[in-house]
């Protein structure tokens, strides 16, 4: 397994492609991409909790119900969502997609990021699908990624060639993240493409297993938006033998899909909004698995661990006291805390209690922009990984004015 070029568009048969219709008033950025597999694939899709959802998700979810679908498109900058004609403006995307690219609007997911509950005209994105068919390219998928960003400020993609079955398959993905993320099911919107040969149900037991250990422990500022999605497409053009259960195969599928998703993870956690450090929270010793997850997710979401980690500060006791209000069962004078960078490890934190260290030495490890709290118990073999961002001014000054 190895890391190549080539994002959505590595795996074979997928092309892409991004542009400024004119739902953006800034025609330097892109608002419109689209992906498409030359062959029908099968389809995997996992949607936000919150109670208010983008109409796109529930026309995909229909869309999709069958298992299989052959383009995704998605617009940026306004969201269609809390809008009384969501459904109809979602359904016009695809059926206008559908008729340039002479496919079943039925199998086109359509998904939609930007401002909530600001009308959405359909005019600029009916005006747009002929040159964003037309511009369908192999060289395209950052194109594509930037289609789909808005407050984000680096592009997020990644693709991977792996093995299965004796038949060379590749994986790509892009992503948009930077706000509004604390999801738990998916989150912000990623998609991804293979052309590894997988069922559906394979694939879709693929991705909502995969998303529990990666997706659903990112947090940047503790909102779950209303359009987060995640939608995986495997038209099976590599040429292997279809993945219909478990076994080796599944599992060299698996591992390189949690290569990919944990790379996107880290990608936008550290492309929070306003943020300047990455953090990675890390806790093993743990009675089980769940009660690892609860503390790591804990950790990230605290304000004061954020606030603390953005002014290098090694105030440790806003760990404990997160792990303490997690809800899990833990036996806080067994907890150990350490952080970790580039720079260097420090240990601040034994059996619940602090010890002597070198605020200096603290100080430097902790002014790297990515840093690790490494949290260890002695309860059980339970490990976790959860990912978040410090929170800074700007987080305050992005989202203060982000609508007007």
């Amino acid at each position: 397994m190895k890391i190549i070029n080539g994002g959505v568009c590595a795996a074979n048969g997928f092309l892409a492609n991004g542009i400024h219709s004119g739902i953006r008033k800034n025609k330097s950025k892109k608002d419109l991409a689209l992906i498409y597999s030359e062959k029908k694939a099968t389809c995997a899709s996992v949607y936000t909790t919150n109670k208010v959802k983008g109409a796109p998700l529930t026309v995909t979810k229909n869309n999709i119900s069958d298992g299989y679908a052959q383009a995704v498109i998605c617009n940026s900058g306004n969201a269609n969502t809390c809008n009384a004609n969501g459904i109809e403006i979602a359904t016009q995307m695809c059926e206008l997609l559908g008729n340039e690219l002479n496919i079943a609007p039925t199998d086109v997911v359509v998904a939609s990021t930007g401002v909530i509950g600001q009308p959405l005209d359909i005019t600029p994105i009916a005006n747009g699908i002929p040159a964003l068919v037309k511009g369908l390219g192999k060289e395209n998928s950052q194109d594509a990624a930037e289609g789909i960003m808005t407050t984000d400020t680096r592009l997020k993609e990644i693709a991977i060639s792996f093995t299965v079955g004796g038949k060379e398959c590749k994986i790509g993905g892009i992503a948009k993240g930077s706000g509004m993320i604390h999801p738990n099911m998916a989150t912000m919107l990623v998609f991804i493409t293979t052309d590894c040969s997988i069922s559906a149900k394979m694939l879709g037991k693929a991705l909502s297993t995969d998303i529990q250990s990666t997706f659903n422990m990112v947090s940047v500022d503790g909102d779950t938006s209303t359009n987060d999605m995640v939608t995986i497409l495997a038209n099976g053009m590599a040429g292997n033998e279809e993945i219909t259960q478990d076994g080796e195969d599944f599992q060299a599928f698996m591992k390189a899909l949690n290569t990919l998703t944990i790379y996107l993870c880290r990608k936008i956690a550290g492309d929070g909004e306003g943020a300047t450090k990455l953090l990675e929270c890390t806790v093993d010793g743990a009675k089980d698995e769940a009660t690892a997850k609860i503390i790591a997710k804990s950790v990230i979401c605290s304000s004061l661990v954020k606030s603390a980690m953005f002014g290098s500060d090694a105030n440790w006791g806003r760990v404990l006291c997160a792990i303490g209000y997690s809800g899990a069962d833990v036996d806080v004078n067994k907890v150990f805390v350490s952080f970790v960078s580039n720079k260097g490890e420090i240990s601040v934190c034994k059996n619940g209690a602090g010890v002597d260290f070198s605020e200096e030495k603290a100080k430097e490890i902790l002014l790297e922009d990515e840093i690790t709290i490494k949290i260890t118990l002695g309860d059980g073999n339970g490990k976790a990984t959860a990912w978040g961002c410090d929170l800074t001014y700007d987080y305050v000054k992005i989202n203060g004015d982000y609508r007007t």
